[in-house]
């Protein structure tokens, strides 16, 4: 009788648990590089928000009877209300594409018109205050369509009635400081407290959430992104590009009207010349807030973390005694950085897979 010399056939309950084997040895490989890459993810996300709690521990630790007390941070948080409200306004047309470099010059035309027409011209403290906020408007409106209608590079139209914006206010205030509009402004600004904390700081708050909804639950927000990352694609889906950038503009308005009346609300009256300095620290909290919570992506979340992390940090280096030309130094450096690594985010959001 012949030795058969089939091999030996493997049992179904071995073959089925080799493949199981087999498979779990294939998807090991295979998670730890998702969970890497969604660990990467969420410290890029946050990372930002690591650094500003960081900067705080940090001071905390080296100025212990100053930086971590109340009274500093309620200063911290009330002082940096106006640079949020600009900065808000400033990420609509950066959102499209485009740049809005006056719009510091319209938030002083705003205080200032408030100034002028309760102070020296007599008006009650509302109607000043709206013809201030139409100003505003105004200005949003003719820098669109300048931009929009004529095809006039953003940059150069909004640098140029940046520049008429300051003609005018030191035209209208005699290059002078006007003081002395009604309490009843100062008081629904920084005359009211709560926590400790102004008026001011909560509508800055509301600002972003109201931005952060537009942003990711209406149609408008998910349409000024999409006219950001492509307008040639964006028209060819039917959207009116021309419309929604004009739009960004006249909102941008809005929102330096509404820092101005803040900023007059603040300062009990205007002043014709420190409105500029916002300019630099709103282009850097913007850019640097792109590198946050969505990295690549002009969002108000991130932004009111830039803010806050950049004033946080020049307060801590203004209380261990260093001079004041460090403020620039801090702004202008974070600007350059911030503009690297969103423009980086922005190509490896463009080159990852869907």
């Amino acid at each position: 009788m012949e030795a058969s010399t089939q091999p030996p056939t493997e049992s179904p309950k071995a073959s089925t648990e080799s493949e199981a084997a087999v498979e779990r040895a294939e998807e090991r490989p295979r998670r730890r590089p998702v969970s890497n890459a969604r660990s990467m993810q969420f410290l890029e996300r946050w990372a930002l928000l690591f650094a500003w709690i960081a900067v705080v521990i940090l001071f905390s630790l080296i100025k212990p009877d100053t930086y971590p007390t109340s009274g500093n941070f309620q200063t911290i948080f009330g002082s940096q209300a106006v640079l949020l409200m600009l900065t808000l306004g400033l990420i609509l047309p950066l959102t499209t594409g485009d740049f809005d470099l006056s719009i510091a010059s319209n938030m002083s035309l705003t205080s200032m018109l408030i100034a002028v027409l309760n102070v020296n011209h007599g008006w009650a403290i509302l109607p000043a205050v709206v013809a201030g906020l139409l100003a505003a408007i105004l200005v949003g409106v003719i820098n669109g369509a300048l931009v929009v209608l004529i095809g006039i590079d953003s940059f150069i139209v909004t640098l140029g009635t940046g520049t008429v914006l300051l003609g005018i206010v030191q035209w209208i205030s005699n290059a002078t400081d006007v003081t002395g509009t009604s309490q009843v402004l100062t008081t629904w600004t920084i005359g009211h407290r709560i926590g400790g904390i102004s008026l001011i700081f909560y509508y800055g708050v509301a600002a972003t959430l109201i931005l952060f909804y537009v942003f990711e639950y209406t149609p408008l927000g998910r349409r000024l992104l999409f006219v950001g990352r492509g307008r040639s694609v964006s028209r060819l889906s039917g959207l009116r590009v021309s419309r929604i950038r004009w739009g960004s503009f006249v909102c941008c308005g809005l929102f330096a009207g509404l820092a101005g009346i803040m900023y007059a609300g603040s300062l009990g009256g205007a002043d014709p010349a420190s409105g500029q300095t916002f300019l630099l620290p709103a282009f850097a909290a913007a850019f640097l807030g792109a590198t946050a919570v969505y990295p690549g992506r002009f969002n108000p979340i991130g932004t009111f973390i830039a803010v806050y992390f950049l004033v946080s940090g020049i307060t801590g280096l203004q209380l261990l005694g260093v001079q004041n030309f460090v403020q620039q130094l801090f702004y202008g450096g974070a600007l350059v950085i911030a503009v690297a690594l969103s423009t980086l985010a922005r190509r490896r959001g463009a080159r990852a897979p869907s």
